[in-house]
């Protein structure tokens, strides 16, 4: 029996010493050696989200002198929950994601959007069969009535909240539309629902619609823009307050300025202002979403 004891205590100090050479993380890590979690609401074909981040986390990799990890998520409503309990450090938001998870994760800040995010728009596309012409004015929106209509996801800023927003500005409610409004989940699904006539109305990113008219992914004699709404601020980056005690007070700093280095005349830059469809990054802060949060609420979107 002692000789069964001594052997169990020799495999627990065995154990103790060869744990931390297995590259677990421990108390005794180097803080720089932990993968800066890097995430994305899914608002895109998964195909195209998963290429445009792999060489964002290479980039940042390598500018940072940190390793960076991509880590997909299933939905929006995910990407604010990891963010919330600390699985992502650095979450590529939309106006309205970025509002949600910042009230829940205090000294989360927005430091940076695209260039074209201070003046972003949806789009509302139709069916060429519905009958439906180009609107020029919110009060426009009443020729909507009657006809069906999908959105993107539940929680997309230019896929559903700022088009439910124009819509009841335009004294349009979801009770006029033919039957309950669809959520398609992500802008992609949006083009194709409507192209292919499960929808007669679908609201979207401009953006998006813009980029898959450019590679001809559209069929323009199915599917038409009817409608571009007013500008407002949208997709922006959010980082998470940990990541200070992991790599320093100002590391902030550090991430934001990599996104605003990015340079259209460096070719690997320009890859990724490609992807993201932008010119350049520019410096945003919490502030500028006041109004997404406000319309949140008045729909409900934020308690």
């Amino acid at each position: 029996m002692l000789r069964i004891k001594r052997r169990f205590l020799a495999g627990v100090i065995c154990f103790g010493l060869v744990l931390p050479a297995c590259g677990s993380p421990t108390a005794t890590d180097s803080p720089e050696t932990l993968p800066l979690q890097v995430g994305a609401i899914p608002d895109q074909d998964p195909e195209k989200v998963q290429r445009r981040y792999q060489a964002l986390a290479d980039y940042l990799s390598e500018t940072l002198e940190v390793p960076v990890n991509f880590q997909p998520v299933t939905d929006y409503t995910a990407a604010v929950i990891a963010f919330k309990v600390g699985d992502l450090d650095l979450v590529w938001f939309g106006g309205l994601t970025g509002v949600q998870a910042r009230l829940q994760v205090p000294g989360a800040e927005a430091i940076a959007q695209r260039d074209i995010d201070a003046q972003f728009h949806s789009v509302f596309i139709a069916n060429t069969n519905s009958g439906l012409e180009e609107i020029t004015s919110v009060e426009g929106l009443e020729a909507l009535k009657g006809h069906s209509l999908t959105f993107g996801s539940e929680a997309s800023t230019s896929g559903r909240l700022m088009p439910q927003h124009f819509l009841q500005q335009g004294g349009v409610t979801l009770e006029d539309f033919q039957g309950e409004p669809g959520f398609s989940g992500n802008h992609d699904a949006t083009i194709k629902l409507v192209e292919a006539g499960t929808y007669e109305v679908g609201a979207l990113n401009e953006q998006v619609w813009l980029s898959r008219v450019e590679d001809g992914s559209v069929d323009l004699e199915r599917v038409q823009v009817i409608w571009r709404t007013p500008a407002y601020y949208d997709y922006h980056w959010v980082i998470n307050p940990q990541v200070s005690d992991r790599y320093g007070e100002d590391f902030f700093k550090k991430v934001q300025a990599a996104f605003l280095a990015l340079d259209p005349s460096v070719p690997e830059h320009q890859e990724i202002l490609e992807l993201f469809s932008a010119e350049q990054f520019i410096e945003t802060e919490n502030g500028n979403y006041a109004d997404i949060e406000a319309i949140g609420r008045e729909i409900g979107k934020i308690q």
